[in-house]
């Protein structure tokens, strides 16, 4: 694994001006297809020619209803402190949709090295049929081996969050864990588990599609939220011991509260999940207690990170490239369903915001 600009040959971009397509929002809850004009591509930037590409569930979700505490707010990185804007919320114009692409290098402007023309990489960015980066400010552009996944590529950044879940919430060799929520970063959270060492591993979401792939990616139990008792489920499959450590990726206040309940005596919650304000039915006193719960705060992106210096996030998503890249996460079930581009609106709407139900991660195909 390495990033793009180490060692190879040039050639010259024509600096081509062209008419692209990309995925916005046209609305609260209403994506689109927008015609743009593309830069050129110029000195030390590539052009990428996408071939497929996916969204972000969960914060992504929020912009996309109007419900993210940056549309009425900003944060103050002096302060840490989300306050209040002067004058009307921003819900930031026509945003584009997708955090994640995979594509092939088609131009390259002068004075860039590390790559080929015919190449492919993978990057940060929306979904778009054509994208020009410059490589000099892109850290987690990356060159996509042969033999590796487009599928498991696309899940490069949901395996940062997966990854500094598990390890904030302190798993070792022989634990038991539970992850709550079975999008990208549970789903991917699971099987870093069992890599990390995991004697035993429970998945928890009420969507069947998900349980289903968590089963078959190796998952040891799965359960339902919406038809059982959680945290006496895993009680009851850890011999009355409880999990050792939870990762709860859903920000759900139930799924904490079964955490909770489900934890062992001084166990660790990762809260890795973006949640929206609790509704009043979180009860912190209880199993909170008498379980002396651990509960971690989890962000990959947050520097300086909980081990720094030893980690960081540029380790962090070193660590992730190279499991996704050597197969040791499988992602063959979590980039599902996959769409045609022209069909990328209402499949959004559809599987993304109205019917999760029927998708774990949506991939876009061009």
């Amino acid at each position: 694994m390495r990033p793009i600009g180490e060692g190879a040959r040039r050639e010259s971009g024509g600096g081509r001006t062209a008419v692209s397509r990309r995925l916005v929002v046209a609305g609260p809850r209403r994506a689109a297809l927008e015609a743009y004009e593309r830069p050129a591509v110029g000195a030390g930037e590539i052009g990428v020619r996408v071939e497929y590409a996916s969204p972000k569930h969960g914060t992504e979700l929020a912009v996309f209803r109007g419900e993210d505490p940056f549309v009425a707010d900003l944060f103050d990185e002096d302060w840490r402190l989300f306050v209040g804007r002067d004058g009307e919320a921003s819900y930031g114009g026509s945003p584009v949709l997708g955090n994640q692409w995979v594509g092939v290098v088609d131009e390259m402007g002068e004075g860039v090295e590390g790559f080929r023309v015919g190449g492919r990489v993978c990057g940060y960015g929306g979904i778009q049929d054509y994208h020009v980066v410059d490589v000099r400010s892109a850290p987690y552009l990356f060159e996509v081996p042969d033999g590796m996944s487009w599928k498991s590529a696309l899940c490069f950044d949901p395996a940062q969050y997966a990854l500094s879940g598990v390890r904030d919430g302190n798993l070792r060799v022989g634990d038991r864990v539970a992850v709550f929520g079975l999008g990208a970063i549970g789903a991917v959270a699971a099987q870093m588990a069992r890599a990390a060492g995991a004697r035993f591993v429970a998945a928890i979401d009420p969507i069947a599609k998900r349980r289903e792939a968590a089963l078959a990616a190796g998952a040891d139990a799965v359960f339902d939220p919406m038809e059982q008792d959680i945290g006496l489920e895993l009680k009851r499959a850890t011999g009355r011991l409880g999990v050792d450590c939870v990762v709860e990726t859903s920000g759900n206040e139930q799924a904490l509260q079964q955490a909770l309940r489900g934890l062992a005596y001084g166990g660790t919650i990762a809260f890795v999940g973006w949640a929206r304000a609790f509704s009043g039915t979180l009860d912190l006193s209880r199993e909170a207690h008498f379980n002396n719960a651990n509960l971690v705060f989890s962000r990959a992106s947050s520097e300086p990170n909980r081990d720094h210096p030893r980690w960081d996030r540029r380790r962090i998503a070193s660590a992730c490239w190279e499991m996704l890249a050597s197969g040791a996460v499988d992602c063959g079930g979590i980039v599902d369903p996959v769409v045609p581009f022209d069909e990328s609106p209402g499949a959004y709407e559809t599987y993304v915001d109205r019917n999760p139900e029927r998708a774990v991660k949506l991939g876009v195909r061009f």
